[in-house]
C-alpha cells in the first residue's frame, strides 16, 4: 500500500501521532487509506448538499474494509459566475481542482480516492487527476435537479433565459419574472437542464469511471444508495489494482463521445474529454468527434434543445444505461472496455431498457441520423470550432449575414437587448478564448438574450468563447485559433459577410485572401487592462492552449 510509507516503520512515529491526534486507531492504520475528495459548499446548488453523500461513501469505505480521510478542493458555479468578470475563472478552475487534488494525494500518499463531483468544471478537473494520479479512483456525482414548476407547467434555467428578454420586450412583468425564479430550480442538483454538469456526468458513466445511475435524482434515497455502493466498490479496486488508465483508454472515449452525440450534449465535452484524453496520455484527434456524429443517431432532445424533456424525465425513460445499450445493440460503442464495476461496458449494459420511447427515441425514429454535436472549419476557423447541432432550428442550419463585432460579451449584450442587432445579422463575441479572455468565458448571457429577444432563428452568433450547455441556437464557438493569438477572427470587421453552413461543417469569413493579409499585417493584440498582473488568471492566459486542443496546460 502507498500509504504504508507514512504509517509503517519506526521512523515514522510522528506521522502516526498526527493520525492518532484526529482520533485515528492504529488499526485504521492498518487498512488502505482512502482520499475522500468532497466538493460540498454553500455556493452552488449542485454541491449544497454533498456533504451526504460523502458521509454515505465513508460508511461504505469502512464497511468494505477500507479507512476514508476526507478534503475538500474548490467548486464554482457557471451560474452566479455568469455573464460578468466572475466568468473568467471556471474552466480556469478546472486546473486547480487537479492541481490541488494531485497536491493533497501526494503528500499524503492516500492508496486510492473516491471524487464527489456534480457540476460544470468540476468533473472534468476530478477526471484529469484521476487519470493523473493513476491510483484506484472512481467517481460519484451529486445527482440532478428536479424540474421546476408554476401553475401546473414544468419550468427550468432556460425558460428563465427566455423570461429576461420577455421582460426587455414587455410581454412579462419584472414581478412575473420574479415569480417564476423563485420556482424555476426547486432544489439541490445540478441544474435541471441538458447543461455541462449533467452532460459530464453522463459522460463519466459512459466512460466507465463511474457506477452507474449518474443520471439519478439528487435529493433521494437512491443517490445515497449509490454512494454507499460507491465507497464500498473503491476497496475492490484497490484489491484487484484496477487503475484509471486501464479504464480510461481510447475507446472508452470514443464511447463518451458517441453518447454525447446521441444525447446531444454540451458543447464543453470537446474541452473536457480532449484535455482527458491529452492527461491519459491517449493519441487523440479532436476530428474524432466529428467522424463519431457520421454514425451516432440523435436519440434525445433535453432542454435547451426541446421543449417538452428535462434531465429527471431522462432518468424516468431509462437513462444513460438505455442509451447506451441503444448504442450497444447498433454496434456504436465499445463494449469489451473495462469499467469500475469490475465489469465490461457489455455487462453494464445489458439490462439497460427504454422506458419511454418519445424521449428515449428509437434508432428508426432519431430526430436525425447524425450525431448532435458538429465540428466545424473553414476560413474563419481554421484550426476548428464547434456547434451544438442539436439545439439550432432548422432554418438556421444554413445562414449568411453581416458580422456585428464586439470585443467582449458585455457589449454585445447590451446591443442585442438595446435593439441594435438585426434579424438576418452574425454576432461575433471575440477576444474571449483561453488566452484572450482569459478563461474562455462562456456567452451563455449574449446567446440568451438572442433567445429573449425573439432572433433565435434569424441571428447568429460566432466567438472564440465557448457555451454553457444551455445555449440554444445557431451559435459557433471555440474559434480557432483565437483571436488573441492573431487567427482570423481578429480580422473581422463591421459587415463582413459570414457564412455557418452546419449541413457541410463549415464556417467561412467571406473576404479576399489579399485583404485578410493586409489587415493582419496592422494587426495588434489588445492590452487585457483588466486583468490583474500577477494573478491567477494572467499565468493561465500564458500556459493555456487551443481550445481545440482541450486547453490544458502547454507542456
Amino acid at each position: 500500500m502507498r500509504s504504508e510509507i507514512t504509517t509503517k516503520g519506526i521512523e515514522r512515529a510522528t506521522h502516526r501521532a498526527l493520525y492518532y491526534s484526529m482520533g485515528f486507531l492504529p488499526e485504521d492504520l492498518e487498512k488502505p487509506i482512502v482520499a475522500v475528495v468532497n466538493t460540498q459548499n454553500e455556493a452552488m446548488p449542485g454541491h449544497v448538499h454533498l456533504d451526504s453523500i460523502a458521509k454515505a461513501v465513508k460508511e461504505g469505505i469502512i464497511a468494505n474494509g477500507g479507512t476514508p480521510v476526507e478534503f475538500p478542493t474548490i467548486a464554482i458555479c457557471d451560474g452566479i459566475a455568469q455573464g460578468h468578470y466572475g466568468m473568467h475563472y471556471p474552466l480556469a478552475s478546472r486546473e486547480l481542482i487537479a492541481d490541488s487534488i494531485e497536491c493533497m494525494v501526494n503528500a499524503h500518499q492516500y492508496d486510492a480516492m473516491v471524487l464527489i463531483t456534480n457540476c460544470d468544471k468540476i468533473t472534468p478537473g476530478m477526471l484529469l487527476a484521476a487519470v493523473r494520479l493513476n491510483i484506484p479512483a472512481i467517481l460519484i456525482s451529486g445527482g440532478t435537479m428536479a424540474t421546476g414548476c408554476i401553475d401546473g407547467r414544468k419550468i427550468n434555467y432556460t425558460d428563465l433565459m427566455a423570461d429576461q428578454g420577455d421582460v426587455v420586450r414587455g410581454i412579462i412583468t419584472r414581478d412575473e419574472l420574479s415569480r417564476r425564479e423563485q420556482v424555476a430550480l426547486p432544489g439541490c442538483g445540478a441544474c435541471n437542464l441538458l447543461g455541462t454538469g449533467n452532460t459530464m456526468n453522463y459522460m463519466t458513466e459512459a466512460l466507465g469511471l463511474c457506477l452507474p445511475g449518474s443520471d439519478m435524482l439528487a435529493a433521494t434515497g437512491q443517490r445515497l444508495a449509490l454512494a454507499k455502493r460507491t465507497g464500498m466498490k473503491i476497496m475492490d479496486l484497490v484489491r484487484d489494482n484496477i487503475l484509471p488508465r486501464q479504464i480510461i483508454t481510447k475507446e472508452a472515449i470514443e464511447n463518451a463521445i458517441a453518447v454525447d452525440m446521441a444525447i446531444g450534449g454540451s458543447t464543453n465535452t470537446v474541452l473536457h474529454l480532449t484535455a482527458l484524453a491529452h492527461a491519459a496520455d491517449i493519441d487523440f484527434d479532436v476530428n474524432v468527434f466529428t467522424d463519431i456524429a457520421k454514425k451516432v443517431p440523435h436519440l434525445v432532445k433535453i432542454k435547451p434543445a426541446t421543449n417538452g424533456c428535462y434531465p429527471a424525465d431522462f432518468h424516468y425513460a431509462g437513462g444513460v444505461k438505455a442509451v447506451m445499450k441503444e448504442l450497444f445493440d447498433l454496434g456504436l460503442i465499445h463494449g469489451d472496455c473495462l469499467t469500475v464495476t469490475g465489469e465490461k461496458v457489455a455487462a453494464n449494459v445489458a439490462d439497460g431498457k427504454v422506458i419511454n420511447d418519445e424521449i428515449i427515441k428509437t434508432p428508426e425514429n432519431a430526430y436525425s441520423q447524425t450525431g448532435g454535436l458538429e465540428i466545424l472549419y473553414g476560413t474563419l476557423a481554421p484550426g476548428g470550432a464547434v456547434c451544438k447541432k442539436a439545439a439550432v432550428a432548422p432554418e438556421m442550419l444554413h445562414h449568411q449575414g453581416p458580422a456585428r463585432v464586439f470585443d467582449q460579451e458585455e457589449a454585445a449584450v447590451k446591443a442585442i437587448y438595446g435593439g441594435e442587432i438585426n434579424p438576418g445579422d452574425i454576432v461575433v463575441v471575440r477576444y474571449e478564448g483561453p488566452k484572450g479572455g482569459p478563461g474562455m468565458r462562456e456567452m451563455l448571457t449574449a446567446t440568451a438574450a438572442i433567445v429573449g429577444m425573439g432572433l433565435s432563428k434569424e441571428v447568429g452568433l460566432v466567438t472564440d468563447g465557448r457555451f454553457s450547455g444551455a445555449t440554444s441556437g445557431a451559435c459557433v464557438g471555440h474559434v480557432s485559433p483565437e483571436a488573441a493569438e492573431g487567427g482570423p477572427i481578429a480580422l473581422v470587421q463591421e459587415g463582413d459577410q459570414i457564412e455557418i453552413d452546419l449541413n457541410e461543417q463549415r464556417v467561412e469569413l467571406l473576404v479576399p485572401e489579399e485583404e485578410l493579409a493586409r489587415r493582419k499585417a496592422a494587426w495588434k493584440r489588445p492590452e487585457q487592462n483588466y486583468i490583474q498582473k500577477g494573478s491567477y488568471l494572467s499565468r493561465y492566459s500564458k500556459l493555456v492552449s487551443s481550445a481545440m486542443e482541450g486547453a490544458v496546460f502547454e507542456d
